[in-house]
C-alpha cells in the first residue's frame, strides 16, 4: 500500500509544482550578464584592467555564455531530487538521450 501512496505522492507533488511539464530548461546567460557579474564580484571589476569595450574580454564572455548554455540547465527540484534519490531512473534517462535519435527512427 505505501508504495501506492509514494506514487500518487509524487503525482500530487508534480502537478502543483510550478515546473510542471518542463522540468529542465536550458539556463540563458548573455555576454552582458557575465560581465555585469564580473563587475559586481570584488577585485574582478573594471579596476582590475578590463575595459568595458575591450573586444578580447567581449569575445571571451561570448564564449563562456555559450559554453555556459550547452552545458548547464534549470531543473525542478522535484525532479532532481528524484534522480538523486534514485540511481537506476537516472541511469534510464541518460540512455533515453544517448539513444534518442534510435527512438524516433522507430
Amino acid at each position: 500500500m505505501g508504495d501506492v501512496l509514494d506514487e500518487v505522492y509524487g503525482v500530487v507533488q508534480c502537478k502543483e509544482c510550478p515546473w510542471y511539464k518542463s522540468c529542465l530548461t536550458p539556463m540563458r546567460f548573455t555576454a552582458e550578464d557575465l560581465k555585469r557579474q564580473i563587475e559586481q564580484t570584488p577585485g574582478m571589476g573594471i579596476g582590475m584592467g578590463m575595459q568595458s569595450s575591450d573586444l578580447g574580454m567581449q569575445n571571451l564572455l561570448s564564449s563562456m555564455a555559450s559554453a555556459a548554455q550547452n552545458s548547464l540547465v534549470e531543473g525542478c527540484p522535484i525532479f532532481i531530487e528524484r534522480l538523486r534519490s534514485n540511481p537506476k531512473l537516472a541511469q534510464r534517462v541518460k540512455e533515453l538521450m544517448q539513444n534518442w535519435s534510435k527512438e524516433t527512427e522507430k
